[in-house]
């Protein structure tokens, strides 16, 4: 029969730059997770930016629709005449509200603009965070690499993609 080996020390004892490497794959793979759940909540403040801006920008409209529907009433009343006091006074009535509707309208768009700019200001904090998070992966996947080829170069490519992606990421959250 023949003899069964059976070996009690694991191949990574004999291996601490294994070790360390695992060490640091784990430690790659924990911040690739928060910068990963940054970047998903990033895309989301952009797509709500975007759907506010989008909203106030049909709230302008509505407001310039009723603004020229008054501005039509008052010349309308005007040209048409009939008695003088009353069409003066319903003439002057729609100018006022054209006149508020025009200024609503005025600080709707104010609003609207800033949400587009607040839209593109997070869509660019979302790009920074993708690029972190490619950076990351790719450190993670070269990294790993070590533990096929044992090859030292794996885990220093691989934590320099490591670094890059943390200073992406550093720079989209902190934007």
């Amino acid at each position: 029969m023949a003899e069964v080996e059976i070996h009690t020390e694991h191949e990574y004892a004999s291996d601490p730059f294994g070790q360390r490497v695992g060490v640091v794959i784990g430690v790659i793979g924990i911040i690739l997770a928060v910068v990963t759940i940054g970047s998903h909540r990033a895309h989301t403040a952009t797509i709500i930016a975007k759907t506010e801006a989008n909203d106030q920008w049909t709230f302008f409209g509505a407001k310039k629709i009723r603004e020229h529907l008054l501005d039509v009433g008052a010349g309308l009343a005007t040209a048409l005449g009939g008695d003088k006091d009353s069409v003066r006074e319903l003439a002057k009535g729609y100018v006022h509200e054209r006149d508020r509707y025009k200024g609503e309208a005025d600080a709707i768009a104010v609003e609207a603009r800033a949400k587009e700019i607040e839209s593109a200001r997070e869509e660019k904090r979302a790009l920074r965070l993708d690029v972190g998070e490619g950076f990351l992966e790719l450190g993670l996947v070269l990294s790993s690499l070590y533990f096929l080829s044992k090859r030292r170069f794996f885990p220093v490519l691989g934590g320099t993609a490591a670094v890059v992606g943390i200073v992406f990421s550093a720079i989209g959250f902190l934007t």
